[in-house]
């Protein structure tokens, strides 16, 4: 059983969950993987499955289980697809990316009126991820719990849109090439979400996934594994925000609480809209001048 401990003074929470130290580690041992098809009865009874054939049984496109390590008292984990290396949201089909943000918006609406539901996604082994095989997972936290989390960021260094979502880096950016996406209509929650907009935000994570993956590829982190985060923000005014592990926290910001972005947010969005080699190619012929 979990428990909540607060800071008085400054309102913060932490959450005491002794469970969450049986959790398998992603190493180069080799092991049977609990959420390949073919392994259902590794896992508990699915409460949400997409595709063929019975419940807890292969056959299936994507699954929601309930997580065997819980952070709280509803923890689900949702399987991307029955691939062990192809399930991150870059490598996926654009229609089962569709499927998947459509698990989120069913799991969320399940849930909304139990507290706060946080949806979120820890891809690579420098992301937290404690499983290889690509999956996101969802948290219900007790409404009397102030989340540490930021508000909507105002629309500034925008990368790419489409009809119902701004992509964009915002000036309080924390990581390098941080991203948001968020609904071009305000106010609303996730849950909220219909089908049109899915398919428009399922469309555009994935490209901008790509995109700053290719930016891990070319850049002084190539060779090392792509990691990433992102989450939904729970609440009113929702955003889905993307925080590449291209670096680590260290003593200073542990320390001060103050966040060190080593790329300006104007220069990473011009780097994601692929402005970065006209640039370059503008500066040359200046400097040949």
């Amino acid at each position: 059983m979990s428990r909540y401990v607060p800071d008085i003074l400054s309102k913060r929470w932490v959450i005491i969950a002794p469970s969450r130290v049986g959790r398998p580690g992603i190493n180069g041992k080799k092991h049977v993987c609990p959420l390949c098809s073919g392994n259902e009865s590794m896992t508990p009874p699915e409460v949400l499955r997409y595709g063929k054939g019975d419940a807890n049984k292969p056959g299936w496109t994507l699954r929601v289980i309930p997580n065997l390590y819980p952070i709280t008292d509803f923890h689900e984990v949702i399987v991307h697809s029955p691939s062990h290396t192809e399930g991150s949201v870059e490598n996926l089909p654009l229609s089962q990316v569709n499927l998947l943000i459509k698990a989120y918006r069913d799991r969320y609406n399940f849930h909304r009126t139990k507290g706060q539901v946080i949806i979120f996604c820890n891809k690579g082994e420098l992301s937290g991820a404690s499983l290889a095989h690509p999956h996101s997972q969802l948290v219900v936290i007790p409404s009397q719990i102030n989340l540490d989390t930021l508000s909507r960021e105002p629309l500034n260094n925008i990368v790419d849109e489409n009809n119902f979502f701004n992509v964009y880096c915002p000036d309080f950016s924390q990581w390098p090439y941080e991203v948001w996406i968020a609904p071009k209509k305000t106010g609303g929650f996730f849950g909220d979400i219909n089908d049109e907009e899915i398919e428009d935000l399922a469309n555009i994570q994935q490209k901008i996934i790509k995109q700053i993956k290719n930016i891990h590829t070319k850049g002084k982190n190539k060779g090392e594994d792509f990691s990433y985060n992102y989450y939904i923000y729970p609440k009113e005014n929702w955003y889905l925000r993307i925080i590449p592990r291209f670096v680590s926290r260290a003593g200073f910001e542990l320390g001060t609480g103050l966040n060190v972005n080593v790329v300006d947010p104007a220069q990473a969005a011009l780097e994601l809209k692929g402005f970065d080699k006209k640039m370059t190619k503008v500066l040359e012929k200046l400097k040949n001048r």
